[in-house]
């Protein structure tokens, strides 16, 4: 187990620290609800939290993160810390509906997909130039946006 966390850990880049799996949200009565993996990002200073789906991306899932990104900044946040980021990773996505679901929440969520097999050479070359166009574009909107405020 401590070294697919250390490998899990190390894939996701520096910084990154293990706090839980399965964490309890208690929100009042009925059963608590768990997110599935929560990090803890010692220099952007917040809390990350990971949600995995064995399944394609369905709209309620942003609702479920959106409530997990808000009980975790009321309740976990410390003075300092910046604000939960969540991530949710799918075995598919369709990027409509995850525009449509994002659409208006001002949390840090974020939607990717997992593969359940290696992609072939030229399937993981379009899929690394995809993800890098809108790297680069999402990452001039945000500098604009930083500009501008």
């Amino acid at each position: 187990i401590q070294a697919s966390l250390q490998a899990f850990l190390l894939e996701l880049g520096t910084g990154f620290c293990f706090e839980a799996r399965q964490f309890r949200i208690h929100s009042g009565a009925g059963q608590p609800e768990r997110v599935d993996l929560v990090l803890y990002h010692r220099k952007l200073r917040c809390h990350v939290l990971i949600e995995l789906k064995l399944r394609a991306f369905q709209h309620g899932d942003a609702g479920q993160m959106n409530y997990y990104l808000n009980w975790f900044r009321e309740r976990m946040r410390e003075e300092g810390d910046a604000l939960p980021v969540g991530l949710l990773l799918c075995s598919d996505r369709d990027e409509v509906k995850v525009e449509y679901a994002l659409g208006g929440m001002d949390n840090q969520l974020f939607v990717s997909r997992y593969l359940v097999a290696l992609p072939s050479v030229e399937q993981l070359r379009a899929f690394l130039e995809r993800d890098r166009e809108w790297f680069v574009r999402e990452r001039s909107c945000v500098e604009y946006a930083a500009r501008a405020g």
